[in-house]
């Protein structure tokens, strides 16, 4: 290393010495100059992010505050009501908790409950995954399970990995409003498995819901075990620290108290209105020069340690959902957005480290290091070194090489994966995101593109029950363009067939004859 290199790292490494977090963005090429042309960005980012914990209106579609930042520090929401909301909602859960290890609640044919499944999408789903990846001990007290989709295959096979245990396992089912098709669908199918097995649904069944949405009255007028609420102003993406995350990791053992306190204590780092002494800051420093300001390069996220394995699928969601916007704020077209993908070290070094090294350098990297290699002595696999010394000199020399081929990179180091330090994860970046979307101008937290793929989506299921209606109708095989005219929808020939040719595959009482290489010559019937 060069002395110019040596000084820009010490100049450039953030230290929290409480946290014992590190994070280096010396490899990232911007000069004091490109700083300082940001700074008057940064102090607007800085007061927008001010208004916004102190609960100005920031998703202007719904008119909701953004307060995921109260979850860690109730003093800090703007009315006693929401500080009391926050704390009674924490307390109710440590309280189920409780009962459900001692078995004071247990299932009714068991003295306790063995197993969750846990029922939700997006970001319902992906911070209870990558949370019990990272954190659940390998003798938990519930082991975890998930549906995160509405694949029958999948919801199959989760359940008969479940088997004779179904009869002990609580399932929670998450979602904001109650209507979310894919958690509602996991939800109706589980239900089915339970009666199907002669078991009480409402018995095994807690709710994580919007007070009073349609969920949280189902559960009500069934006697479900518990109901815990989902704020309407906490996002889905960042939701991990709230009801949504903390029920089932309590459930399975881990301290959610320090994984709140490592938040807050990230949160109060964060807050420094200094590009320099705020980690978060010099992430959207970093992204901002990595991409122009306009997302034109990708994330790729390397986290060096098998527990960390789901990170990069979390932040996938967090920053691609809160970033990629068509529009402004003013309402200008700007397609913004940063594209995040990765997996972990040095795993995936041999998968893809080739193209970061040599390839398109359309990227720039965060690796993340933990420098706890296991709990206890490691024994050396050739003299002097450990497998943990070879998965840091993986991490050192990956870097380096693609440093000196001008790839750039972040280093953020922890000093072990325990849930204080995950907290602090989910914190910094949950930050880092918002201060970029005020650098951009967009809104982060906001969604409009996953609400009309919904739209879209159900305006495909609609067709389709017009469809089956004309078929049925009709009494009689009848060509794609006749089907279409006669369901009223001649432009949509092409969503016909392929909502025909599913229908047929899955023995749905339709069926399709003829060459099915050539589409004009087929020939549709209802059985």
């Amino acid at each position: 290393m060069n002395a110019a290199l040596w000084q820009r790292y010490q100049h450039w490494l953030y230290y929290h010495e409480g946290l014992e977090f590190y994070l280096d963005v010396s490899r990232m090429r911007f000069d004091d100059a490109f700083v300082e042309t940001l700074q008057p960005k940064f102090d607007q980012a800085f007061r927008e992010m001010a208004a916004l914990e102190g609960g100005s209106i920031a998703n202007p579609d719904e008119q909701r505050m953004v307060g995921h930042y109260w979850l860690r520090d109730p003093d800090l929401a703007p009315t006693p009501d929401l500080q009391h909301d926050i704390v009674d909602t924490l307390a109710q859960i440590e309280a189920f908790t409780q009962e459900i290890h001692s078995g004071t609640i247990h299932p009714p044919q068991a003295p306790k409950f063995t197993d969750i499944l846990s029922i939700g999408i997006g970001g319902s789903a992906l911070g209870p995954e990558f949370v019990a990846e990272a954190l659940a001990p390998l003798s938990a007290p519930l082991a975890i399970h998930f549906i995160d989709n509405t694949d029958p295959a999948g919801i199959d096979r989760t359940l008969s990995r479940l088997g004779d245990r179904l009869n002990t396992t609580l399932v929670l089912v998450i979602s904001k409003s109650g209507g979310t098709p894919e958690t509602r669908n996991g939800m109706i199918e589980v239900k089915h498995a339970y009666t199907s097995s002669g078991l009480n649904f409402a018995q095994h069944a807690v709710a994580i819901t919007g007070r009073d949405s349609g969920l949280d009255k189902l559960a009500k007028s069934e006697g479900w075990l518990a109901q815990f609420p989902m704020h309407d102003w906490v996002g889905g993406r960042t939701s991990e620290l709230s009801a949504v995350g903390l029920v089932a990791a309590a459930l399975q053992g881990i301290d959610i108290r320090a994984m709140l306190a490592g938040a807050k204590e990230m949160d109060s780092a964060t807050r420094s209105p200094h590009i320099h002494g705020n980690p978060a800051a010099l992430l959207a420093l970093s992204w901002y020069f990595a991409g122009n300001g306009r997302g034109e390069k990708d994330m790729v996220v390397l986290p060096y340690k098998d527990s960390l394995l789901l990170f990069s699928r979390y932040l996938q969601q967090l920053v691609m959902e809160s970033l990629g916007k068509e529009k402004d704020l003013d309402g200008h077209q700007v397609f913004q957005g940063i594209a995040v993908y990765g997996n972990k070290g040095s795993t995936d070094q041999h998968a893809y480290v080739q193209q970061l090294r040599e390839g398109v350098p359309n990227f720039f990297l965060t690796f993340i290091e933990v420098l706890g290699d296991r709990q206890g002595p490691s024994l050396e696999v050739e003299p002097g070194v450990t497998t943990g010394d070879y998965l840091s000199g993986l991490l050192q020399g990956t870097r380096q090489a693609l440093y000196e081929n001008h790839r750039d990179s972040i280093t953020l180091t922890i000093p072990t994966v325990n849930p204080r330090t995950v907290g602090a994860l989910i914190a910094l970046y949950e930050r880092a995101v918002g201060l970029y979307g005020f650098l951009v101008n967009v809104n982060a937290y906001h969604q409009p593109g996953v609400e009309a793929g919904k739209k879209a989506a159900a305006s495909i299921l609609e067709l389709q029950k017009q469809v089956v209606a004309a078929l049925q109708a009709e009494g009689s095989s009848i060509s794609l363009e006749a089907l279409a005219e006669k369901a009223g929808a001649s432009d949509q020939i092409e969503a016909i067939y392929k909502i025909v040719r599913h229908l047929a595959a899955n023995q749905r009482g339709i069926v399709v004859e003829g060459n099915l290489g050539q589409l004009g010559s087929l020939m549709i019937s209802a059985t």
